[in-house]
């Protein structure tokens, strides 16, 4: 089910009109989509960050705008202020309910290693996998039970159990969770000095 959001159209795109938007708490956007013109509005900056942080990247967002019929749009792109640490200006793409569209979804890795208890390290090399589904069946994340990898033991994409109607587009192959061995002592005993000075070949014996 869509999330609903307010959002007002936005006529005026010079600075100080966009500058009043942003104090009185709201943030400048774009909708757009396939065969659709572009149109400018403006949406509270605090329902946004709410409903994102609800909801996930991925939400499907009811858009209702001033005397105009709700559309179906997904967060495309935004932008943050790097010194204000403040949201300036988002992007909403229009969603076909029925047409499958590519996009990343969060990877959480969940449970104990039973590597880890052994001096192993788990590692994930990959924190987001690209997804192929209609808007309503995108995952909000993607889990992968690890409690079972030993030490030398990895998980890879063709391993993940898919819940749903989705297509994971990375490679088979991929690694997404791996439990590494321990350095060991003989390791580091084996290992050359830095400080040790290089062998001369042809020195004569003394």
């Amino acid at each position: 089910m869509a999330v609903k959001l307010a959002a007002q159209r936005r006529e005026d795109h010079t600075k100080s009109a966009t500058k009043q938007i942003r104090n009185s708490g709201r943030v400048p956007a774009v909708i757009y989509g396939k065969a659709k013109e572009a149109k400018s509005i403006a949406v509270s900056s605090v329902e946004l960050i709410k409903t994102v942080r609800d909801e996930g990247r991925n939400a499907i967002i009811s858009l209702h705008i001033e005397d105009e019929k709700p559309v179906d749009v997904m967060l495309h792109d935004y932008q943050i202020d790097p010194i204000r640490d403040e949201l300036v200006h988002a992007d909403f793409y229009i969603v076909d309910m029925a047409e499958e569209m590519d996009v990343e979804v969060n990877l959480r890795l969940e449970g104990e290693a039973k590597g880890t208890k052994d001096g192993g390290v788990l590692q994930q090399p990959l924190y987001q996998l690209q997804v192929r589904a209609k808007p309503a069946d995108i995952p909000e994340e993607i889990v992968v039970d690890v409690s079972e990898l030993e030490i030398g033991d990895s998980i890879a994409v063709s391993d993940i159990a898919i819940k749903g109607n989705f297509e994971i587009l990375d490679e088979a192959v991929t690694t997404v969770a791996t439990v590494l061995a321990p350095d060991t002592l003989e390791d580091v005993e084996e290992a050359p000095s830095e400080n040790a000075e290089p062998e001369l070949v042809d020195a004569e014996k003394e």
